[in-house]
């Protein structure tokens, strides 16, 4: 199976792929409810327009975002920061090696739209809220939103069939899957284990319509699958990736379209929490 630890996200391509992400996070957002001297820690904050918002709220306290994408943080620390506004290069299954993230210091852990990436790894998966526990102060509180058990299943499912028919075994295919989705009994569990106790655990069926299509190929279905599905094309050597995609892209049209006006319709679930430190 072929591998890489390419970072394939930038700004631009994800305004493109999913510009509809930090739109839609009204409910997150109210549950993170944030005070102006409040201190708040963003995990795979992106390219940080939503750690912006987030700061100016906290307008007497401080704000730290972390994300793993160079791209991203280049662009974050260019186009949002500030002076209570900070951003790090930082791998986020591994917290425990940046010391001013799990000094427990922290009000407010926050993250929206990356977790389900964050977590992919069974080995690292608990840690990450282990060390989300290490980094709030007492009473402090985690809110965040990703992906939850059967999001974008269709689309999910699409790229599994197509690995299988460009040669990979079931196995391989399934592994390629770059992404994380628990329901609220696995969350609510982990999250009590660890010593919060969670006071909201909720899913969310939230159909989600795609972008236009452009004409570089960025936006649209394919964008989104280009973007998001990038580490599924990276399970086959590079000559099979575009027939991957196309095929993927078949398969998903008429489950995605609207008959009515032709739009392009995701199945977004999404799992929201807010849990305490005691």
């Amino acid at each position: 199976m072929a591998t890489s630890n390419k970072d394939h996200w930038s700004a631009e391509k994800y305004q493109n792929a999913a510009g509809f992400v930090p739109k839609l996070t009204s409910t997150v957002v109210s549950y993170l409810d944030v005070q102006p001297t409040d201190r708040v820690l963003d995990i795979g904050c992106g390219d940080g327009p939503l750690t912006a918002q987030i700061a100016a709220a906290a307008s007497s306290g401080q704000v730290l975002g972390l994300d793993a994408s160079p791209s991203f943080i280049q662009s974050a620390q260019k186009n949002h920061a500030s002076k209570n506004c900070t951003f790090k290069l930082q791998d986020c299954t591994k917290l425990q090696d940046c010391p001013e993230a799990v000094d427990g210091s922290w009000d407010k852990v926050f993250s929206n739209a990356a977790l389900h990436w964050i977590l992919r790894n069974p080995e690292t998966r608990v840690g990450v809220f282990e060390n989300a526990h290490k980094a709030l102060k007492k009473g402090g509180r985690l809110i965040f939103e990703q992906g939850g058990a059967g999001n974008v299943a269709e689309v999910h499912a699409a790229f599994t069939a197509a690995l299988i028919h460009a040669g990979l075994s079931v196995q391989q295919a399934r592994e390629a899957c770059p992404w994380f989705f628990p329901g609220p009994d696995w969350m609510t569990k982990t999250l009590t284990d660890i010593g919060f106790e969670v006071e909201k655990c909720e899913l969310e069926y939230r159909p989600t319509k795609c972008n236009p299509d452009n004409a570089d190929g960025s936006g649209g279905v394919m964008g989104w699958l280009r973007l998001m599905g990038a580490k599924f094309l990276e399970a086959v050597e590079e000559g099979k990736r575009e027939a991957v995609l196309r095929e993927v892209s078949d398969i998903v049209e008429s489950i995605v379209t609207r008959e009515e006006d032709g739009s392009k319709w995701l199945g977004y679930t999404r799992l929201r929490a807010v849990a305490r430190k005691k």
